[in-house]
């Protein structure tokens, strides 16, 4: 009987061995492809400007409330939003770290769609 339950705890420690070794296998793959699309700094995408801040940009619009993409009202926004989610003013931390990452991804935006235009004259 005893024999039967080490077996078992074996075969279990197995499993879940091999699974951690697959996620961690597979965190380091996107860990390393985030890491190329912030070193490619010409090759700028959106698909890129998301794995960088963890960010689509519909949510970073959406933190932000911004429906165009244009530098004033991003940084008003975003100005307006810091200063109320300050920690000393009773704001949140969590939702303060969230609109500065939307302010990089449109940021981000903003920066890719003014450099293909660039591309396109040359």
């Amino acid at each position: 009987m005893a024999r039967y339950l080490a077996q078992i705890i074996v075969m279990g420690v197995q499993v879940v061995g091999r699974a951690f070794a697959r996620a961690l296998q597979q965190e380091i793959a996107a860990s390393q492809a985030a890491a190329q699309a912030r070193g490619s700094a010409g090759q700028h995408s959106a698909a890129a400007a998301s794995s960088i801040t963890g960010m689509s940009l519909q949510e970073a619009q959406q933190i932000l409330n911004i429906s165009t993409l244009t530098p004033e009202e991003i940084q008003t926004n975003y100005d307006h939003l810091f200063k109320v989610n300050d920690k000393t003013v009773g704001g949140s931390f969590y939702l303060q770290s969230k609109v500065v990452r939307a302010k990089e991804r449109l940021d981000e935006e903003v920066s890719i769609q003014t450099e293909q235009p660039n591309r396109k004259s040359q």
